[in-house]
């Protein structure tokens, strides 16, 4: 049965975190991002001028500043890892003809994942609905992608906040990604960017990689504003926003960015700065004879109780 558990009675509940449970007598507590766990882990890709991602560099090649202060790298990897995926598709009513071929480009995307990833499905216009949870079963994927139902506005921003809320329960991997498959602007939403920024800032939180559907034929195509939300989301975690020129071009964007997630590097390490609040990260190529490559990954987080995912 087709999971669509809708969770528009939690709207009224202002100090409530969005979630796709259904809402329960009780109030749950708010979701709140586990920062006093003591390890930050930072997932980096290198690119070469061309943007090709360049492999098997060793650790000694690499730096990681906090607030500009030199961090001691615990952890170090380049392993293709098994990843946490949430793939969040735009259903609104402007994406009706183009969902079969972004149905495709998405399952294109796991396929060319690690077999043992572990992915769920949400599909959002002005309501956002879990169609299929964590699997790694192609068929139930699919079945959740052609959920579709193209009608009404665009929340994008309460359902990234709610897929994060139902990764930090249920994912069983540290590595973890939010793709993002949208055409135009969020119009819907109890929150708005800054918030939704704020709250995928954690120290755990998800890459976000945004694709963003631009036809100058449409009136309700994506302009600069809509550009700039899917870059300070995706800027935010290390992810990128891609913007094809037209739909054939998205299946080329998914499965190079599989590719390019497991070839990812990986590090963790303890902070060796105190107090709460913002701290910025920074992951450099320390070999001058590499010094066209560049490195992305994310900006920051936000460490102790202001840095909590719940917006007050």
């Amino acid at each position: 049965m087709r999971l669509r558990t809708a969770i528009a009675a939690l709207a009224a509940l202002a100090a409530a975190p969005l979630s796709f449970a259904q809402a329960k007598p009780q109030q749950r507590t708010p979701y709140v991002f586990h920062a006093d766990v003591g390890e930050v882990l930072v997932h980096a890709t290198v690119l070469d001028r061309k943007k090709r991602a360049v492999e098997n560099l060793p650790e000694s090649d690499f730096s990681i500043f906090e607030d500009g202060v030199a961090q001691h790298i615990n952890y170090f990897s380049q392993e293709d890892a098994p990843v946490s995926v949430g793939i969040l598709v735009d259903n609104s009513g402007s994406m009706r003809d183009d969902r079969p071929e972004v149905n495709k480009a998405a399952l294109n995307f796991v396929k060319a994942g690690n077999r043992q990833d572990e992915v769920f499905v949400v599909n959002f216009n002005d309501e956002y609905y879990l169609d299929a949870e964590f699997t790694n079963d192609i068929a139930k994927l699919q079945n959740g992608l052609e959920q579709i139902e193209s009608r009404g506005g665009t929340a994008l921003y309460d359902a990234v906040i709610a897929s994060l809320d139902y990764m930090n329960q249920n994912a069983k991997n540290d590595k973890r990604v939010l793709l993002v498959i949208t055409d135009g602007w969020d119009d819907a939403s109890r929150y708005h960017l800054e918030e939704t920024a704020r709250m995928v800032q954690g120290e755990n939180a998800p890459l976000i990689y945004c694709v963003g559907l631009v036809d100058k034929d449409d009136p309700r195509a994506m302009r600069k504003g809509e550009q700039r939300a899917l870059n300070t989301l995706s800027d935010a975690t290390g992810g990128e926003a891609f913007f094809p020129k037209n739909l054939q071009q998205v299946d080329e964007i998914t499965r190079q960015l599989a590719h390019d997630i497991r070839t990812q590097y990986s590090f963790s390490y303890h902070s060796n700065q105190s107090g709460n609040g913002y701290r910025t990260i920074r992951v450099e190529v320390k070999d001058r004879k590499l010094s066209h490559l560049t490195v992305q990954a994310r900006q920051g987080y936000y460490h102790g109780p202001k840095g909590s995912g719940t917006v007050k």
